[in-house]
């Protein structure tokens, strides 16, 4: 058996972090899950992975210490089920903006009864004979609300039973309400709908999660509520430390 230790602590009110990683690199990917990190999630929707490239970045991940998971490109109930079959734990799916499209999502991450997801495993066995017994106690499934119309609607979409949390999207959200990404912090009318999003996680009792570009901004977010936090990508650290670097040089 598999334990999720993030599912869990999220259960208990404890803030998990974990990083993204897009460039499609295996030796990236396995250099994060081993360094402690509590998760690594390799991102589909907008990253450099293909499907089969995704199956060989959790073989990577199992390398170290964190866990598996994914961003899916789309709420789609086969590129889910494929994800899971191979070796993922945890499921983002993005662009969640109603409770329909919630259970869509959270029947495609579980086993029947409690979902629709279809029997049969590739490299998920490796978690262990016992696999089935036990994956539908351990999955994380959570959706990004990402919209002025998915914080509307935010309360119904968490109280989606199978459905553990969100992902929160600051940017889609911001562009949602007419805001430029660019300036969503300095927005008041930005905060107060991430604001709104923690308090219907709150009230379903339901994990706040929101992508961060740092470890900083990840920690300003935990003070806000927010508790499934990534923290930086292997693209943004690589860059970060290059023109660190640089600087160094007088460059």
């Amino acid at each position: 058996m598999r334990t999720n230790h993030v599912r869990h602590a999220l259960a208990r009110n404890e803030p998990m972090y974990g990083y993204s990683a897009g460039m499609g690199s295996l030796l990236a990917v396995e250099t994060l899950s081993r360094s402690g990190i509590d998760f690594i999630l390799v991102e589909q929707q907008h990253g450099a992975w293909g499907e089969h490239e995704a199956f060989l970045a959790f073989m990577a991940i199992e390398g170290g210490s964190a866990v598996p998971m994914t961003r899916v490109s789309s709420n789609d109930y086969t590129k889910i089920g494929r994800m899971l079959d191979q070796g993922a734990l945890g499921i983002i799916v993005p662009m969640v903006d109603t409770a329909e499209q919630a259970k869509a999502a959270a029947d495609a991450c579980h086993l029947p009864p409690a979902g629709t997801r279809s029997w049969g495993f590739g490299r998920a066995r490796t978690h262990g004979a016992d696999y089935a017994n036990w994956i539908n106690d351990e999955v994380l499934c959570m959706v990004q609300i990402e919209s002025a119309t998915a914080v509307e609607n935010a309360e119904a979409i968490l109280a989606t039973p199978g459905v553990h949390g969100c992902w929160a999207g600051p940017s889609d959200l911001a562009l949602s309400m007419g805001i430029h990404p660019n300036h969503m912090n300095d927005s008041l009318e930005h905060h107060r709908a991430l604001e709104r999003i923690v308090k219907a996680c709150h009230n379903t009792g339901k994990a706040p999660g929101l992508a961060c570009n740092s470890p900083a901004e990840a920690v300003a977010k935990r003070e806000m509520g927010f508790r499934f936090l990534t923290a930086g990508s292997d693209s943004g650290f690589m860059g970060a430390g290059a023109t660190a670097g640089l600087k160094v040089l007088g460059r």
